[in-house]
């Protein structure tokens, strides 16, 4: 009989505990503070990105297509400085569940989308692991939401069936694809909604707590 005892909480972290690492706000400043075309930007971004997103090329592989294409009068480090600066703490997330994880009874593992040297960067800078056990990261594992696939892989690195988990996301395209697999999933759209929700679930784990 398949066990329904809720024990993993799988969350996504651009948008619910950290800005997005490269999102389109982030290239449209960076298009006004270096001189680029940002529809051109844009339509090779989107061209490429998924490839770096799922490890096949490197940052700086990235940047020769979509950047250095042309000749420019700003340095290349100058440029992966500014990328890294756009990673920002969102207010109150991240801090609350760093404290909340130390007793709540449940591992708490990452599903994301993210390049390596950008995934990398934001766990080492914002001390990721002291809210996660696991990072199911894209440009580790080769595939990248919404491909059903990460979902499944997520699952059997925990050890638990689809009934045993519980998936955050900002995006709702994301919070779908896990529920057609079984696992019950949140749109994360504001820290005290997903707070709550965290709460009740705990209450859920353990009643007379």
């Amino acid at each position: 009989m398949e066990s329904t005892d809720l024990k993993i909480l799988f969350f996504d972290i651009g948008g619910v505990l950290l800005s997005n690492g490269w999102g389109h706000e982030s290239r449209k400043i960076a298009a006004e503070k270096f001189g680029l075309d940002y529809d051109e930007v844009n339509v090779l971004h989107n061209f490429i990105f998924n490839v770096y997103e799922i490890g096949s090329i490197t940052l700086d592989e990235y940047l020769d297509t979509v950047i250095f294409n042309h000749p420019r009068d700003f340095a290349r480090e100058d440029f992966k400085a500014f990328i890294y600066a756009q990673s920002v703490e969102l207010p109150d997330m991240l801090k609350w569940l760093k404290e909340w994880k130390k007793d709540c009874g449940f591992r708490v593992i990452s599903i994301n989308n993210e390049g390596k040297e950008l995934n990398d960067y934001r766990v080492r800078k914002f001390k990721l692991h002291e809210c996660f056990d696991a990072f199911i990261s894209s440009c580790e594992v080769k595939m990248r939401k919404p491909d059903p696939g990460l979902f499944n892989l997520a699952m059997g690195i925990a050890q638990a069936t689809p009934s045993q988990c519980v998936y955050f996301d900002d995006r709702i395209m994301f919070t779908t694809t896990a529920q057609k697999l079984g696992i019950r999933a949140f749109h994360h759209t504001s820290f005290e909604s997903t707070k709550e929700i965290l709460e009740g679930l705990k209450r859920e784990k353990f009643p007379q707590s």
